[in-house]
């Protein structure tokens, strides 16, 4: 067992799941992997990727091992093993939210993806998709404002409650987005009605240089004074 309570947080080998999941247990409470699985489904799952349960148990061991969180087997009604975190698991986790840099959020939008791939698409896929991502955008965001109302009773849930609020505003947001790209794909559908260029070949790759080019010299001033951008 490793003496994790001094140890630089780099050479711990914490994965984000296993910080995640140090966070769940800092609130003192002895917790089964089944209860942290409903913990993230409860509030989590809303703005960070719900892990499976073998991979929940796999982390717990490997926390474990490095003596951030001790476990037991109760052996009761339904023998299961129950998680605690130590004393260096609680020092670690605390170090790491507060001294650890916070990356910016990796976006992978499937539906965007898909409007940006929308020249290779059926006729009337495009708006299947993102009417289905709005409804889905809909369930989250009615499901994050009951969870929400729920911590409004309970002083410890007071950040959770913060978090399931922004969550609720995030997934309106998203909705009201997708919706909004629904009209804007009848403009776009129209102007290539009219263009005749539904079956459009992408700009030959000369051009993406040629606005990469220009876009630099925006962005570095190098235009000379009185001079007219290109279009």
């Amino acid at each position: 067992m490793t003496d994790a309570a001094d140890t630089p947080l780099g050479e711990l080998n914490v994965s984000p799941t296993g910080w995640a999941l140090l966070g769940m247990l800092s609130g003192g409470d002895e917790l089964s992997g089944y209860d942290i699985k409903k913990w993230i489904n409860w509030a989590i799952q809303f703005f960070y990727s719900s892990p499976a349960y073998s991979q929940i148990y796999s982390e717990l061991k490997r926390l474990e091992r490095l003596g951030l969180v001790s476990s037991r087997v109760d052996a009761g009604a339904r023998s299961r093993r129950m998680y605690k975190i130590t004393d260096a698991g609680l020092s670690a986790v605390t170090r790491w939210a507060n001294e650890e840099a916070v990356e910016p959020p990796t976006l992978k939008h499937n539906p965007v993806l898909r409007v940006m791939l929308g020249h290779l698409l059926k006729p009337g896929r495009l708006r299947e998709v993102l009417a289905e991502h709005a409804d889905y955008a809909d369930r989250m965001h009615q499901a994050a404002a009951t969870e929400a109302r729920w911590t409004e009773d309970q002083p410890a849930w007071s950040y959770a409650g913060l978090a399931l609020r922004w969550s609720e505003r995030y997934y309106a947001a998203e909705r009201e987005l997708a919706l909004q790209m629904i009209k804007d794909l009848d403009a776009v559908e129209a102007q290539l009605a009219e263009t005749g260029a539904q079956n459009m070949e992408f700009p030959v790759r000369e051009y993406w240089y040629e606005v990469e080019r220009r876009i630099a010299a925006e962005e570095t001033d190098e235009t000379p004074p009185g001079a007219q951008r290109p279009d």
